[in-house]
């Protein structure tokens, strides 16, 4: 019987794939959207990843060898750095999945003031540079440390090691498990644990036997992420990790100090395999895991807990998680106004004079790029939406997968793989503006298309049914019917990539070329030149602009995409075509 109800059901997902695929091919625009995608895919996707795994697996002569595989995994050296990879991704991931939870029950489920400004500081690290928190450590912690020699008069402290990369990464990404969990506590239904609070347990007891249990899958999704993006890391490590080294930082090392392009995709593919399990874990086990509560029922508003004896504690906690952020901050913008750190705290604006000589050409590209591969990845990341979300034809599920692909991708794997796939005609990009915008497009694209994703599966099938009776083809009403109505994930896409693309250093510390230099390779080589008042003077200028943008952003897509357009311009297109 259960063997008869498998065969029924697969037979009519492939009934379901052979009529979304005859619909398909009775539409041109969408049929070009979907051949179009599948090649991008498989050119800036698939093929870097497929070069850098055969290069990794064959000697000088291009014949298969294992040689460089075996001497790296039977070397000492090169084991102890993969172990301290892993140990340092797993206390971050355990120590900001704990910070991001309780600010998520805080902000969730307790009655507690200034919510917004919590909310806030929570996704702050998020939207700022990657040297920001590195930077202000030593600032505070350093020889010439604001707390270590300004407070307790020690002149001989050493910020560079384990203990100031866990602080630092795990300030940086806490943001992502809150709001992993926060999602997933605000869709817990209430009156779940009213029933189990009207049966007599107390808040604890609820807490223990229903709220952890269904918010387990988000605790688990949270601490994977956040485990992936340590692993990712190349700036923090690079700059205050010391003789700390961990695997992104070997990669780097070998490649720019002994040129041997072989180990360093060796060593590559050591990283790639568990920053790829992990991500493939949260998405298609962990997901599967979560406990539904949403039924579609009518439910009650949430009762906020008011109790001071668990608010107050919760409250207090975020209060000095979130001064410790704002004193980081305040510290690099501070240092950016000061002459020399530690000797002379007179105010200047020498700092950012110095910078803007430094690099005032490399932070105008930044910009450029930034905005282009935005723009191109918010758009490319709606289509790849719609037509996963909306259609069903064969070759969904390979678009699907390779499309998010790159999200998992550590970055200095992804600079080796576009380096071996693009240094050679008829493909020569190394070098190029251009091989850095496709970077940025289709690594940070992931997030738009599942903003959009889930945008669209909330969207009813009989809206655009309304727009195809009235005579409008599959692009006409992708344009004037589906995408004004992905405006917001249309926006948070863009914001996302071009943020990413501006602050991105480990994705293109191998592809930046004399043409083409980013302000993020040149703040990094501030910090090999000891230059930390310059560094702060560029961070502080990428974190104006990143806000002016963003403003920017919200604006020209709201007037771009006004949904007062659409009825005139639906209405006169099923004129003409009566």
């Amino acid at each position: 019987m259960e063997t008869g109800t498998v065969s029924r059901g697969k037979s009519a997902a492939r009934m379901a794939k052979q009529n979304g695929t005859k619909s398909i091919l009775r539409q041109p625009v969408l049929l070009v959207a979907v051949i179009l995608t599948i090649l991008l895919l498989l050119l800036f996707v698939v093929y870097p990843l497929a070069k850098v795994l055969i290069f990794s697996l064959t000697d000088a002569d291009g014949g298969f060898s294992l040689e460089n595989l075996i001497s790296i995994i039977t070397t000492s050296r090169y084991l102890k750095v993969f172990g301290r990879t892993m140990l340092l991704g797993l206390i971050v991931a355990v120590l900001a999945t704990f910070i991001g939870y309780i600010f998520a029950y805080t902000v969730t489920r307790t009655n507690v003031p200034m919510k917004g400004f919590l909310k806030l500081i929570a996704t702050l690290p998020i939207l700022s540079p990657p040297f920001v928190l590195s930077l202000s450590v030593i600032f505070l912690f350093g020889k010439q440390g604001l707390i270590t020699k300004g407070i307790f008069g020690i002149t001989d402290n050493d910020v560079y090691g384990m203990l100031s990369l866990i602080v630092v990464q795990t300030m940086s990404f806490f943001p992502i498990a809150y709001l992993t969990l926060s999602g997933i506590l605000e869709s817990i239904d209430a009156s779940v644990e009213d029933a189990a609070c009207n049966m007599g347990a107390n808040r604890w007891k609820t807490f223990w036997t229903v709220t952890l249990p269904l918010s387990l899958p988000g605790i688990i999704s949270g601490a994977l992420l956040v485990f992936i993006q340590s692993l990712e890391d190349f700036s923090n490590p690079a700059t205050i990790g010391g003789s700390y080294t961990t695997l992104s930082i070997e990669v780097y090392n070998i490649i720019t100090g002994t040129y041997d392009m072989r180990k360093g995709s060796v060593l590559a593919i050591l990283l790639l395999v568990p920053a790829l399990t992990a991500f493939l874990l949260n998405k298609y086990w962990v997901n599967k895991k979560s406990f539904v509560t949403v039924t579609g029922k009518p439910t009650q508003a949430r009762k906020m807990i008011n109790e001071p004896h668990i608010k107050w504690p919760l409250f207090i906690f975020c209060i000095l998680v979130a001064a410790v952020i704002l004193l980081f901050y305040g510290t690099v913008i501070y240092g950016s106004f000061v002459k020399t750190w530690g000797v002379d705290f007179s105010l200047t604006l020498e700092q950012y004079q110095r910078a803007l000589r430094f690099g005032l050409d490399s932070l105008w590209t930044s910009m450029i790029l930034a905005v282009i591969s935005a723009i191109i990845g918010g758009l490319l990341g709606m289509i790849i939406a719609y037509i996963t979300a909306k259609r069903n034809y064969y070759g969904k599920r390979f678009i699907e997968v390779s499309s998010v692909l790159m999200f998992a991708l550590p970055g200095t794997v992804l600079g080796i793989s576009y380096i071996l796939g693009f240094n050679t005609p008829p493909l020569l990009l190394t070098g190029t503006g251009l091989i850095l915008v496709i970077v940025f497009v289709f690594r940070n694209m992931p997030v738009a298309i599942e903003s959009g994703t889930t945008t669209l599966l909330q969207i009813d099938n009989s809206i655009e049914e309304a727009s195809t009776i009235l005579g409008a083809d599959s692009g006409y009403s992708f344009r004037r019917i589906t995408l004004p109505l992905l405006r917001n994930s249309f926006f948070s896409g863009i914001v996302y990539s071009f943020t990413k693309a501006i602050t991105a250093v480990s994705a293109v510390i191998f592809l930046v070329s004399p043409s083409w230099t980013l302000i993020t390779s040149k703040i990094y080589g501030l910090f090999d030149l000891a230059k930390f008042g310059q560094a702060a003077a560029f961070v502080t200028m990428m974190i104006v602009i990143l806000l002016v943008f963003i403003g920017i952003f919200n604006r020209l897509i709201q007037w771009l995409l006004a949904p007062r357009s659409r009825v005139p311009s639906l209405k006169s297109r099923s004129e003409g075509v009566k």
